[in-house]
């Protein structure tokens, strides 16, 4: 069963303090129309993992409304919002808020979320151990380096009472803010696509849910994670991307309004995500204000 939810549910979202912890090629020629979609309609978009489940009923939905959806992979989160950025693609859809609030104050760039898609857990994972009880004291932990993603899984880490954070934590955490001598374990950061190859040398670690069962692993294996469902969340809420001039293109929002809703789509998202994944539709307002919130706070903390 899908586990959708409606837009009424986080409609306050966007009031809600960011206090806790999320993702060669042609431009296409739908880019800066805004048309509402036609048998000439190619619309580039970059993901990661184009053969997850939901992408091919997606792309099958959108050709019967006479949009053509190119999909190009990319192997790591640091390609698509410069690909985006440059005109390479018309859209991607890889990406939480907090991620792209990083890359838009980093850049200087105003990529800007046009529709949400779901939002997943973080988990732990481990071939060592069963339980977060059950690894020793001063064992190593390996969660991802991209900042967004390190912060939420120190938080994650936090939760489980393998760490303690000197401030209580936050979407701007670091290892720096690790309190050592109050923490049980010891923590190292890794490119994401690596934490799962870690698992063998490491007792644990934080794995994005891209890599799971590339990695052998079920999402059932984790032993910690966090509340997906928690009001606080919704700056990890996935979502499509487009530049900032195209964010009313009716072609685009057609493309959101098919994912959000097809039940091939949702049923593939569902497959993808072992079930963990929760499909929100989120008003693209307070999305904006999500956005605009992170992005301050996280020019403020540069």
């Amino acid at each position: 069963m899908s586990r959708r939810r409606s837009t009424s549910i986080l409609a306050a979202f966007a009031a809600v303090p960011l206090v806790v912890a999320l993702a060669g090629c042609a431009g296409g020629s739908a880019s800066g129309d805004s048309g509402s979609g036609g048998d000439d309609d190619v619309v580039t978009i970059g993901v990661v993992g184009k053969s997850d489940p939901q992408w091919a009923p997606f792309v099958e939905a959108a050709a019967e409304e006479g949009i053509t959806v190119e999909l190009v992979d990319f192997g790591d989160y640091n390609q698509p919002n410069p690909a985006l950025t440059e005109g390479e693609l018309d859209l991607n859809q890889f990406q939480h808020i907090v991620y792209l609030a990083g890359y838009n104050v980093d850049a200087d760039e105003d990529l800007t979320p046009i529709g949400s898609t779901q939002i997943y857990p973080l988990g732990l994972y481990s071939t060592k151990y069963d339980s977060v009880k059950d690894i020793p004291e001063g064992e190593t932990v390996a969660i991802p380096d991209d900042p967004s993603n390190l912060a939420r899984a120190l938080l994650v880490l936090q939760s489980a009472g393998l760490i303690e954070l000197t401030d209580g934590g936050s979407i701007f955490s670091t290892l720096a803010d690790i309190d050592e001598a109050k923490s049980k374990v010891q923590v190292k950061t890794l490119e994401a696509a690596l934490t799962a190859t870690s698992l063998p040398d490491v007792a644990a670690a934080i794995i994005n849910n891209d890599f799971v069962e590339n990695a052998g692993l079920s999402f059932d294996d984790a032993i910690a994670q966090d509340d997906p469902e928690d009001p606080n969340a919704l700056p990890y809420v996935n979502i499509f991307a487009a530049r900032a001039e195209d964010k009313d293109n009716e072609t685009y929002l057609k493309l959101v309004e098919i994912f959000q809703t097809n039940a091939d789509v949702q049923a593939g998202l569902d497959e993808a995500s072992g079930g963990t994944g929760v499909s929100l539709v989120v008003p693209v307002a307070d999305l904006e204000q999500s956005l605009a919130d992170v992005e301050e706070d996280t020019a403020a903390q540069g």
